[in-house]
């Protein structure tokens, strides 16, 4: 608290790293602390003395310790304010029509009964090359239900807005719940307002969209509801007289009524709650919590959100976060880097519905802004279908290459990305599009699973986002150009930007923050954080503050594990741990493991593949009915949505042996998980859930990765730079030309950075998985390093020993096992040990 305190107080544009391992009280900290001190610093502003808080953040410690699957574009949207009644319809530019492929003819009437129907389909006239055009104000949502935009119907008045304020963001709904929880144990959950911000899958709460399942399904329901307009008439007093005026009002029946709006508000701002809780208080009351929360944020002491939300510019411009001076709280930071990268990849595959779909429906505009994106569309499906050699090709451009291979770079993609964004197209050309399908009769069964994921408006958007990435510096991103085989199948080729720069996207967060502090279980390296985030400050100037475990010695057994029971050598890297002794060796192992660790026994492999091979081969043996016979067996399925049934009859399972063990000799569960997976990043082994985590060799990702591969070569660069001076010239080892080189080669032409971000990616990795097992002061759990690499001093000469990268905590503990007999020594001795203390 009182490192996170100082930190504050020495901003503006304080930057601070806080490492602490789970179960220490860190988010506890770093509530007390920086909401303290926003306290502090406003109670000095009151007095004439900005920026010199003098207060205490543990007095306000008090009475205890303790998934966004919305794409930003969706938060872009905000409802329109109704059109004032004209007594004079506006005629529409005529070259404004979207028409469609020539259909044979009918009666005159029906003619024009279809130009009638495609109206809605029309483009209002566009106006652009510097024109004083007046644009909607950005983080504004007008409100539903008649009046201006800045006065609902009750005459109620934007209000101030509040700051500075407090930002608080990780990675999932999950861990925002629970940072919630730890903020109602303190003075400030009662204190201090707070806007807590999810997507419109976790706080929808109108039935019938919420049937659609989707993700994008849900957000582009809610988007054209929004659009359509319910027409009631009321009773207006003016002039000693009564008059029916029409008013309109969202179609969405959870936010026509202004009044049960301000009544969510009001119930909310009583008490601390997460996105559960504002589900529930909005199904109760009857209005919409995801726009109910979103009004809420101007207010707003503290504003708890997804990572999406805050790191992607164009989120907090359509959310209205003003972050000047005010503190952003980055949990979950290990890969910040990565996140934010890949936060702005975009991609395009020919199989997409609108490649060929907008050809014919584009073809016909005489605007200029559509025949270029008709030129665009029809360039990208070129490049994608065109295949001399029919061999399996995947290409890397900088962006200036793909421009020029294409010749597409006279074209101004800044005015093209502007107009997409203001002129409604992707609501109109999709919404024609769909209605061409529907009277086609187009068969879309065989592309139902792409059709669930996202109808023609996430289609279009998707080529939109593609578009602004080519906005980016040359030398910010890569663009990869997938071609399949001839005997292929087309949805195999794509178009990827792949971004590779996380510094400048870093920068708009810290230009503006008053301080920005980052916060994880394990932050290290903080070299590689430093090169890729802010590389302009020196070590010196990054304050870093970690701490030890809470967890006394003997409540943790790390263990590296370099022989299998028969003394044979355990080799897992790529070459070797396919072998069929080998993986029969880690098989006998297992055995004996599960017959002395109690409870629940989590075993991680590199990955799917691996595992399912493994698991096959242990079937066909026989070891897996040995092992069922102490341990239930159960594997973690590669569909996100069945993990939590899985880990739910896992728990059950353990919990059931615990009660009649000695019935059916049966011990606990096992679990066969995948780094890298969603078991090894949010879910919590506490207690018997994971008395024992099994790391089945290093998990280092593929080299042959093109988007790894250039990354790599980007952060080798950057350390370069950094090492021997911006005009070195080493970097040509990586020249631009389109074909790719193999993985393994770049890294043997890398230096130092490039392969330590490699090392760095599969410690990461393994840090995340086996921190699972201790989640607080009294658990206790064992941790299996099953690899003789993790017992090397040294890989080779240019490489560090992988246990080098281990958290301090699990690194002073290690014990490297000579043969499988110490191993055996250890683990009973261990959890004898552990069960006389408990």
């Amino acid at each position: 608290m009182d490192f996170l305190y100082g930190a504050l107080s020495s901003g503006p544009g304080a930057l601070a790293l806080l490492e602490s391992p789970t179960g220490t009280g860190k988010t506890l900290s770093i509530i007390c602390s920086a909401l303290q001190w926003l306290v502090d610093h406003r109670d000095a502003a009151l007095l004439g003395h900005p920026g010199r808080p003098n207060g205490s953040a543990t007095a306000a410690a008090g009475s205890g310790e303790g998934d966004d699957d919305e794409p930003d574009w969706m938060r872009d949207f905000t409802p329109l304010p109704p059109e004032k009644a004209s007594t004079k319809k506006a005629k529409p530019h005529p070259t404004a029509r979207i028409t469609a492929p020539k259909r044979a003819t009918g009666p005159e009437k029906s003619e024009m009964s279809g130009e009638a129907e495609d109206d809605e389909f029309l483009l209002e006239e566009y106006e652009s090359d510097g024109e004083d055009v007046t644009r909607p104000e950005l983080g504004k949502r007008p409100h539903c239900g008649g009046g201006s935009s800045s006065e609902s119907e009750d005459g109620e008045v934007d209000e101030e807005e509040v700051t500075p304020k407090v930002y608080f963001t990780s990675r999932t709904h999950s861990q925002l719940s629970q940072f919630v929880g730890e903020l109602k144990k303190t003075e400030f959950g009662r204190r201090l307002k707070m806007a807590c911000l999810g997507s419109r899958k976790n706080l929808c709460i109108n039935k019938d969209v919420l049937k659609l399942g989707s993700a994008n399904r849900i957000n582009e329901r809610c988007l054209e509801l929004q659009k359509t307009k319910k027409i009631t008439k009321i009773k207006v007093e003016g002039d000693n007289r009564k008059v029916c005026q029409p008013k309109s009002s969202c179609g969405c029946p959870m936010i026509r009524k202004r009044s049960l709006q301000k009544e969510f508000k009001s119930k909310v701002s009583e008490q601390a709650l997460d996105i559960e809780d504002l589900a529930q208080v909005g199904r109760k009351i009857g209005t919409c919590p995801y726009y109910g929360a979103r009004d809420m944020v101007r207010t707003a002491d503290l504003v708890i959100l997804p990572y999406q939300s805050i790191l992607l510019k164009s989120a907090r411009e359509s959310l209205g976060l003003n972050l000047k001076n005010s503190i952003v709280i980055i949990d979950e930071a290990h890969n910040l880097a990565d996140s934010l990268t890949s936060m702005y990849n975009s991609k395009i595959t020919s199989s997409q519905a609108y490649l060929n779909r907008f050809q014919s429906v584009l073809g016909a505009g005489n605007r200029r802004y559509i025949q270029t994106l008709t030129v665009l569309t029809r360039s990208f499906l070129q490049v994608l279908t065109s295949n001399q050699d029919g061999a399996c090709t995947m290409t890397s451009m900088t962006i200036n290459q793909f421009l020029f291979s294409l010749d597409i770079d006279n074209i101004n993609i800044v005015k093209l990305c502007q107009y997409v964004k203001e002129s409604n197209i992707i609501h109109k050309i999709s919404g024609y599009a769909n209605k061409l399908i529907n009277q086609d009769g187009v068969n879309i069964s065989s592309h139902q699973q792409q059709y669930d994921e996202g109808s023609s408006v996430a289609s279009f958007q998707t080529l939109a986002d593609f578009l602004r990435s080519l906005l980016n510096c040359n030398d910010e991103g890569r663009i990869i150009v997938s071609r399949p085989k001839f005997s292929g199948q087309p949805e195999d080729a794509y178009l990827k930007f792949v971004m590779l720069c996380s510094e400048k996207i870093f920068s708009e967060v810290t230009n503006d923050a008053h301080a920005v502090i980052l916060a994880g279980g394990t932050l290290q390296p903080i070299e590689e954080t430093r090169l890729r985030l802010f590389p302009s400050l020196s070590p010196s100037d990054i304050k870093f503050f970690t701490c030890n475990h809470i967890v006394p010695p003997e409540s943790i057994l790390p263990i590296a594990v370099t022989r299998g029971p028969s003394g044979m050598t355990f080799d897992f890297s790529y070459s070797s741990r396919s072998s069929l002794t080998m993986i029969e060796e880690l098989g006998r192992f297992l055995c004996n493991v599960v017959t002395i660790v109690p409870e629940g026994v989590v075993m991680f492999f590199a990955s799917y593949e691996y595992e399912r091979c493994v698991y096959d081969a242990w079937v066909a043996s026989g070891m897996i009915s040995k092992i069922s016979k102490k341990k239930h067996v159960f594997r973690e399925p590669k569909n996100s949505v069945d993990v939590e049934m899985i880990l739910n009859k896992y728990k059950e399972a353990i919990q059931s042996c615990s009660k009649c063990s000695r019935d059916t000799g049966i011990t606990g569960a096992l679990l066969l998980a995948v780094v890298g997976g969603k078991i090894s990043e949010g879910i919590n082994f506490s207690d018997g859930m994971g008395r024992c985590v099994v790391m089945v060799g290093l998990p280092y990702p593929s080299p042959s990765d093109v988007e790894l591969t250039e990354t790599i070569k980007h952060i080798e660069h950057l350390s370069n730079s950094v090492f021997v001076g911006a005009g070195n010239s080493s970097n040509n080892r990586y020249d631009d030309e389109c074909k790719l080189q193999p993985g393994f080669d770049i890294l043997r032409k890398c230096n130092k950075g490039g392969r330590e971000y490699y090392e760095n990616l599969c410690m990461k990795a393994v840090n995340q998985s086996i921190g699972r097992a201790i989640r607080h002061v009294n658990d206790y759990a064992a941790m299996l390093l099953v690899d003789s690499r993790y017992a090397n001093t040294s890989l080779n000469m240019s490489s560090s020993c992988p246990t080098d990268k281990l958290p301090h905590w699990i690194k002073s503990r290690l014990t490297c096992a000579q043969n499988y007999g110490d191993v055996h020594r250890l683990l009973h001795q261990f959890f004898k040990l552990n069960k006389q203390l408990r």
